[in-house]
């Protein structure tokens, strides 16, 4: 058996014009070949193959595709000898899977579950009066049925029992529904719940086509507006992208690919004929889609929303494509639109102009800084490039990223070897990698307000056992009393959320709780929440919801806990004060003095606070 990923990465390392040269004679220069057809016994130069999009095609009697099935053609082999043929000529070992097992898949269950409520839904949507709302819902999106069905579009029902029951006329049972992740529940005594009710359903396909799982948006006012399957042994969102199936040989062919943020900024450009438009699944890019993506296109153009959050996972998404070798365009779309919107009022022709008109990621980044005046003083310029160096250092590409450093320094009016040594001074980190890193910085020590359960003689050696001390300990800390916080009050919940944002968590699984919450939008949510967390983040959440009587004042351990990461904010800015003082004029340091003295007051009454009473 030949895994996906093998077979990609033998298609993408294979040189098709030489291999479909062996048995024509192709000529040509650059990205582009012809010659007679061996198909239909041309004579003539009809024949084209394209090393670029690595694809061929004859103009005369069609015949078309990727250097597999000229193989298949050829000679009649069956499709795994035509991918073990090039990988041959390609000099490239294949790493197959040996089957241990007979029969069919064991996620085979899994895909066939998925399919058939994929299929109820789609009925309910278009057959049922339960899909009324619904039906009047894509009226109202101006999404017609042609386009609906185009992505299988569907309509999960409020009624309990409805799916499941019909799941089970086919012979699914509950076991495989809840596996599948179309079934939930909460402990072993309670009934299965179906995760997906009231909700639009976009199916979500795998690299082979398969429905891995579902994305399911509220119709009606609620909380979360969107929601996914949970982790499954066929979904993982994070190695997903929502299209990419369908949108596979349409990015090869146009050699670009636009990402976009959400499910129905996909549909709309879909439907107006932009075919090579993909979405992560609700979260912020990760280093496996980022991988996935230059897997089938270097050109990449990132087309999220143009205000302050959108502009934030631009930035992000950015940084993890140009890590993994890719050109990244961002697309800047006029204030209050997004894709969607955008292509309904003004249609493919703009936004084709807008992808046209579309910068480089790193020069979006200085033009805002820019605008902003961030470059017009000596402290505002330090925090300027300390926000461009994260991109420097993620870009693989060493002439962009002497490019990108040149840039900087005329922006910035910075020594550009002067930056080329700060770029070097931290490892190349995207912010995915950056997150599971070991966190850096003061941490809080354990606070006087939780009782203490941590007994020094207890050692385990079990990873288990490990991953326990470490989410006690991780509980003690400052960030983590503001999480313990937010689970147990929502107003807690609301008052952090005003007072402190991400930057305030260095923790990384602290960090991924506090986003998670923040996206949820409610405690209540938790349940929900823990499904998309990583083990580390999960053992950190388990530990503070076990200790329900961990804090004694709420109010207290909530004001305690911020003015720690305030004292925390101000001595990391005496820091780099200090670095500035070395490039600063007499006048500008003596106003960086004066900000040292100011800050070194605050954290002295910010301590003071924190210890009185």
């Amino acid at each position: 058996m030949i895994p996906d990923e093998e077979v990609e990465r033998v298609r993408e390392t294979a040189d098709i014009v030489t291999i479909i040269g062996e048995f024509v004679p192709l000529k040509g220069r650059g990205g582009n070949y012809r010659g007679p057809c061996p198909f239909h016994q041309g004579v003539n130069r009809n024949f084209s193959v394209s090393a670029q999009k690595k694809f061929y095609h004859c103009f005369v009697c069609k015949e078309s595709g990727d250097v597999f099935s000229f193989l298949q053609k050829r000679f009649g082999v069956d499709w795994p000898t035509a991918v073990r043929m090039v990988a041959e000529k390609s000099g490239i070992e294949l790493h197959e899977t040996k089957a241990k097992r007979e029969g069919p898949d064991p996620r085979e269950p899994l895909w066939e579950a998925n399919a058939a409520a994929q299929m109820y839904f789609q009925r309910v949507l278009w057959d049922d009066p339960l899909g009324v709302p619904a039906r009047e819902y894509l009226v109202s999106r101006a999404i017609t049925r042609d386009v609906a069905d185009r992505f299988g579009l569907g309509f999960a029902p409020r009624e309990i029992g409805l799916m499941r029951a019909y799941l089970a006329t086919l012979g699914i049972d509950d076991a495989v529904m809840l596996d599948a992740g179309l079934l939930a529940k909460r402990d072993e005594t309670e009934e299965p719940r179906p995760r997906f009710r009231a909700r639009l359903m976009f199916p979500i396909h795998d690299q082979s086509g398969h429905i891995a799982g579902f994305g399911g948006r509220l119709i009606a006012p609620g909380e979360p507006k969107y929601l996914n399957t949970g982790e499954t042994p066929v979904y993982t969102k994070g190695k997903l992208l929502y299209n990419l199936y369908h949108a596979r040989n349409a990015i090869r062919r146009d050699e670009r690919l636009i990402l976009v943020e959400g499910y129905f900024d996909v549909v709309r450009l879909v439907a107006v004929g932009i075919e090579t438009v993909v979405a992560p699944l609700g979260t912020a890019l990760t280093t496996e889609q980022a991988a996935l993506v230059v897997r089938y296109a270097k050109n990449v153009f990132v087309l999220y929303d143009s205000d302050q959050a959108g502009l934030k996972a631009t930035f992000r998404a950015g940084d993890e494509l140009l890590a993994e070798g890719a050109t990244v365009r961002v697309v800047t779309l006029p204030d209050g639109e997004d894709p969607d919107s955008f292509v309904q009022k003004h249609g493919r022709e703009s936004m084709e102009r807008s992808l046209k008109e579309a910068i480089d990621v790193f020069e979006r980044k200085v033009q805002l800084l820019e605008r902003g005046g961030w470059f017009a003083d000596l402290t505002r310029r330090r925090a300027a490039v300390d926000r461009l160096l994260p991109t420097i250092r993620a870009t693989r590409d060493p002439v962009l990223r002497d490019m990108y450093i040149g840039r900087a320094s005329q922006a910035s009016l910075v020594d550009r070897a002067v930056l080329a040594r700060e770029a070097d001074d931290v490892p190349s980190l995207t912010p995915g990698r950056a997150r599971r890193a070991a966190p850096t910085g003061r941490e809080a020590p354990p606070s006087p307000l939780v009782p203490s359960r941590h007994n020094d003689g207890e050692r385990t050696t079990s990873a288990r056992g490990a991953l326990r001390q470490r989410g006690r300990a991780v509980a003690t800390t400052a960030e983590g009393l503001l999480i313990a916080a937010m689970l147990r009050s929502p107003a807690a919940f609301e008052r952090v959320l005003e007072r402190t944002g991400e930057e305030s968590f260095r923790h990384p699984a602290l960090l991924e709780l506090f986003l998670a919450l923040r996206d949820a939008g409610s405690v209540e949510h938790v349940a929900m929440v823990a499904e998309s967390l990583s083990a580390d983040a999960v053992e950190v959440l388990d530990t503070l919801l076990a200790t329900p009587d961990a804090i004694l004042d709420l109010d207290r351990t909530v004001e305690d806990s911020l003015a720690w990461l305030e004292e925390r904010r101000l001595e990391d800015r005496n820091k780099v004060i200090g670095e500035q003082m070395t490039l600063a004029t007499d006048d500008e340091k003596n106003a960086l003095i004066r900000e040292k003295e100011e800050n070194a007051r605050l954290i002295r009454e910010l301590s003071a606070l924190r210890t009185s009473s």
